[in-house]
């Protein structure tokens, strides 16, 4: 493309922070028109002196940011993930694996620990305010393999191994070279389609929307019945117009006040929980997951027992070499585009994307997330990832990694106080996801819309992320179309080469049942 095509005027664009100026347009063959790129939208005043060591290793002051709040953006994101500490307790410890269960309290604690240690290595070494804890998609495969195949070390086994396979991806470069491969028309589209899927977590977590016929229902019986999901309307009502009023800690404060109204709630109607011990519905009216009242008790010594509970090469040896390369793959695949997807969008909401929109230096946080995932199989918690909830923090005016480093400090503090954790209910944190939900859905203003090739495999990316809750199978019908759809109008020429590899990649991964079938 001519030097002078990149001389064009810049574009202004406004977003949670102060509007900025964005940079020049990315060269025609990424695959998008050049006015659909915008940079990072800062400021283009002169650099400002850092006020202390502190500031200076953590760019605070660069990122236009303060300690206050990134302080503040931390304790955000962990009240808008602390659900994790109770949620994968219930998930793991209830699943009978070949006779045996995991006991809840030590998952619980585990969970924290884990949270807590990956969560400060990533703001440490990072240095971005991404927080991670046990994957929940994640989960949702290893309990398929788990279920049917293999003890519950020989799974965290496989997950240790695919971590370990993410980590040398990165070492070599591998996967900093795919996630600046995308092009920027797909990482709009990947922003706007987490900002839809973190709407229909809120929304489901809350309630709102339930399994029913012919797929989803609204409420109970189609009407918003009983006093939890009133809870979190008031909630969203009152956190959306903390935000619009522009108040300082707004998301936070929110959740807050929102738990302080379900506390009250609860003592005077009593309403108990919505799902029994056993899993099954003791009232369609009741609190989602944690019952908001004080606990008896607030503090415990974590039981970390659990901790390389795992065999690393067991799996090899009861179902075969072949069948557990299989089971890593498909595990290593979610892992992988999960956080492309979750830093691509938690970046854009931060303004923290270059003109390109990759995240620059992100070759520390793609290790520490591959880390992560070998940490938590060994730990027997699950692969542990990078969590779009860290959209709510940075929502709130986090920006760099001391507010990871806060998050993890209250996890590994969680972890002491498990039963503090569970004051707060899903209805109280859900209205935050869905006000970052419609934070993170203002980019689709940047896509283009002239061009069907590349306006097809964008909306994919954006409808397969909320109805299939899953990131990575969003990204992987965006990848595979774009990659079909651009050869189909003799642009494939304008396609990076990696791409190609990873759409190859993607339709293994979709055929992946008839693959083992075949076996």
């Amino acid at each position: 493309m001519p030097d002078k095509s990149r001389k064009r005027a810049r574009k202004v664009v406004s977003g949670t922070g102060a509007t900025a100026v964005g940079s020049a347009p990315a060269p025609a063959d990424a695959g998008t028109p050049a006015e659909v790129v915008t940079g990072p939208r800062r400021s283009p005043g002169p650099r400002v002196r850092p006020k202390n060591g502190l500031d200076r290793y953590f760019s605070i002051t660069e990122r236009r940011s303060t300690v206050a709040r990134e302080v503040r953006g931390g304790f955000t994101t962990f009240f808008a993930m602390a659900y994790i500490v109770v949620l994968n307790p219930i998930i793991l410890s209830g699943a009978d694996v070949n006779g045996n269960t995991l006991p809840f309290a030590s998952v619980a604690a585990v969970t924290a620990f884990v949270a807590g240690v990956i969560t400060i290595a990533m703001g440490v070494v990072g240095r971005y305010p991404f927080a991670l804890a046990t994957g929940l998609g994640i989960n949702a495969i290893v309990a398929v393999y788990a279920a049917t195949q293999l003890t519950w070390p020989e799974v965290m086994g496989l997950v240790v191994l695919e971590g370990l396979l993410i980590a040398v991806l990165v070492l070599t470069g591998f996967r900093r070279a795919v996630f600046e491969a995308i092009p920027a028309q797909l990482k709009i589209a990947i922003a706007v389609g987490i900002g839809f899927f973190l709407t229909i977590i809120g929304l489901a977590d809350a309630g709102v929307i339930r399994p029913g016929l012919p797929l989803i229902s609204f409420g109970v019986g189609g009407q918003l019945a009983g006093w939890p999901m009133l809870t979190f309307v008031v909630g969203l009502l009152l956190t959306s117009v903390l935000v619009v009023r522009k108040v300082r800690g707004g998301l936070l404060i929110g959740i807050v006040l929102t738990t302080l109204f379900a506390i009250v709630v609860e003592a005077i109607a009593g309403i108990g929980p919505r799902v029994g011990p056993d899993g099954n519905e003791l009232d369609p009216r009741g609190w989602a997951l944690q019952v908001p009242s004080w606990p008896d008790d607030w503090f415990g010594l974590p039981d970390l027992s659990l901790i390389g509970n795992f065999s690393l090469f067991g799996g090899f040896d009861r179902i075969g070499v072949l069948a557990a390369l299989l089971i890593v793959f498909s595990i290593m695949i979610a892992d992988f585009f999960d956080t492309v997807g979750t830093v691509t969008a938690v970046g854009a909401e931060g303004d923290l994307l270059d003109e390109d929109r990759n995240l620059p230096r992100s070759q520390p946080v793609l290790l520490v997330d591959s880390l992560a995932a070998a940490a938590g199989g060994a730990s027997s918690i699950s692969s542990n990832t990078t969590y779009i909830e860290s959209a709510a923090g940075v929502g709130d005016g986090a920006r760099t990694g001391l507010a990871s480093v806060v998050t993890g400090l209250v996890f590994l503090v969680a972890a002491f106080f498990t039963p503090l954790v569970q004051v707060v209910p899903s209805e109280a944190a859900a209205p935050v996801l869905v006000i970052v939900g419609a934070m993170l859905i203002s980019q689709i203003r940047d896509l283009s819309w002239d061009d069907m090739s590349l306006v097809i495999p964008a909306f994919l990316t954006i409808a397969l992320m909320p109805f299939t809750y899953s990131i990575t199978n969003g990204i992987g019908a965006g990848v595979v179309s774009f990659v079909l759809l651009r050869l189909a109008v003799g642009r494939g020429r304008d396609v990076h080469p990696l791409m190609w590899v990873v759409a190859a990649v993607f339709v293994v991964y979709f055929a992946l049942e008839p693959i083992q079938q075949l076996l």
